[in-house]
C-alpha cells in the first residue's frame, strides 16, 4: 500500500495535498486537530474542510491528534510503519501576533511538533521522503534593509539589484528581528534540514511566501488574501497594517506548491532547501490586491490603514523559485495573482 501522512490535513495546504494524492491513488493518512480554531476563532476552524475530504475520499483517514503528542504519533507511525513512502508536514502555529501571546505554545507546535515527526519517519519509515513547510520569515527583517523604492502602490526594487527576481536561499538568517513564529520555524527548519545531512534522510524544505487557495480558512492574523476576500463577500472593513498598504507578497496557489512536492517526491533530495513563491509571476501590494477585489466584484472595498504594523514583518518579499526550477524543471507556475483571487471569491460566495 502506498501511504502518505499529511499533517495539517484540514488546512489549506494539508487538504490539496489529500486531494492530490488521493486522485493518485495513494491511502492519505491525515493529522489535524483543528488548532486554528484555538488560533483564530470559530470563523477559522477548518472543520468543515475535514468533512468535505472525509465525504469525497474513502482512502482519507483522518486523525484528530495534536501533533505533539508523541504517544499518539507514535501509534500511527507503528500501524503504517514501512508503508509510509511520504510525510507532507503542514501543521503549524502560523501568525506572527498570536506566537508573542503563547509562546510555548507557538514553539512546541512548530519546533517540538517537527521534532517527533522526524524522529518517528526516522524509526519507523526512514526512506520515506519528508517534506517540511517552512517559511519565508526565517529570514527575520533582513529583507527590510534592501534599497527599496516607494511607488504610487507598492514598495518595489531596481531592476539591476541582485534581488529584483526575488530573494534566494543564500540570505542570512542570522542577525534579523524573525518574530517569535519565525523564530520557532527557523528552529524546526534546521533541523528538517539537519536530519537530512546527518541522517541521510530524504528531507525538503520549503519556505513559502503568501501560500493560498480556495480552501483558506482566512483570519485577521492570518491568510492576507482569503481574509480579504471573506471581508469582499461579507461587506467587512479591511484594516491594513502599517507601510501604507504599500508592502509587496508574493503568493503562490496551493495546487502550484502541490505540484512542487510532487516532482521533489519523485526525485528526492538530501537536506535541501528551497525558497517558493509566486514569484515575479503571481505578486501584489496590499493597494494593489484591494483594486483587483474591486475589478474583480464590481463592490467597493472598504478599508482603514492603522500606523501600527507587524513587529518583523516585511514590506517586500518576493521568492527566487529558480533553484527549484533548475532542479525540477518539468514543474512551473499555472496560477496568476488575478486567478488566484478570482478562485477565492467564487469558492467563498458558494460557502455562504
Amino acid at each position: 500500500m502506498k501511504i502518505v501522512i499529511v499533517t495539517g490535513s484540514a488546512g489549506l495546504i494539508g487538504s490539496e495535498a489529500v486531494r492530490f494524492f488521493c486522485e493518485k491513488e495513494y491511502y492519505v493518512v491525515g493529522i489535524d486537530n483543528d488548532m486554528r480554531k484555538v488560533f483564530f476563532g470559530e470563523e477559522a476552524s477548518v472543520k468543515w474542510n475535514q468533512k468535505v475530504l472525509e465525504e469525497k475520499y474513502p482512502q482519507y483517514k483522518h486523525y484528530n491528534v495534536d501533533i505533539r503528542d508523541q504517544k499518539n504519533m507514535e501509534s500511527i507511525y507503528k500501524e503504517y510503519n514501512k508503508d509510509i513512502s511520504l510525510v507532507i508536514h503542514c501543521a503549524a502555529q502560523p501568525s506572527h501576533d498570536w506566537a508573542a501571546k503563547e509562546p510555548f505554545t507557538d514553539f512546541t507546535i512548530n519546533a517540538n511538533g517537527t521534532l517527533i515527526l522526524l524522529e518517528n519517519t526516522r524509526n519507523y519509515c526512514p526512506e520515506a521522503v519528508f517534506i517540511f513547510c517552512s517559511t519565508n520569515k526565517v529570514y527575520g527583517d533582513t529583507p527590510n534593509v534592501l534599497p527599496l523604492i516607494e511607488l504610487e502602490t507598492r514598495w518595489e526594487i531596481d531592476k539591476g539589484y541582485k534581488y529584483y527576481d526575488g530573494i534566494d536561499e543564500t540570505m542570512s538568517i542570522d542577525n534579523s528581528k524573525h518574530s517569535l513564529f519565525g523564530a520557532s520555524k527557523a528552529a524546526a527548519d534546521i533541523m528538517v534540514q539537519e536530519y537530512g545531512k546527518y541522517f541521510g534522510m530524504k528531507t525538503g524544505t520549503f519556505r513559502g511566501g503568501c501560500l493560498t487557495g480556495p480552501a483558506h480558512s482566512g483570519a485577521e492574523l492570518h491568510g492576507f488574501l482569503a481574509y480579504m476576500a471573506k471581508c469582499s463577500v461579507q461587506n467587512k472593513k479591511y484594516t491594513i497594517f502599517g507601510y501604507k498598504g504599500k508592502q509587496v507578497r508574493d503568493n503562490i496557489h496551493s495546487n502550484d506548491l502541490i505540484r512542487a512536492f510532487w516532482y521533489f517526491f519523485q526525485k528526492p533530495r538530501v537536506g535541501e532547501v528551497y525558497n517558493i513563491g509566486g514569484s515575479r509571476h503571481s505578486n501584489c501590494s496590499i493597494l494593489e490586491a484591494i483594486q483587483m477585489f474591486q475589478e474583480l466584484t464590481g463592490k467597493e472595498f472598504q478599508y482603514e490603514v492603522s500606523d501600527l504594523y507587524r513587529s518583523g514583518d516585511h514590506l517586500w518579499w518576493i521568492s527566487d523559485i529558480r533553484k527549484f526550477q533548475s532542479h525540477y524543471p518539468e514543474w512551473s507556475l499555472k496560477y496568476e495573482i488575478r486567478d488566484i483571487i478570482k478562485e477565492i471569491v467564487e469558492a467563498l460566495e458558494e460557502r455562504q
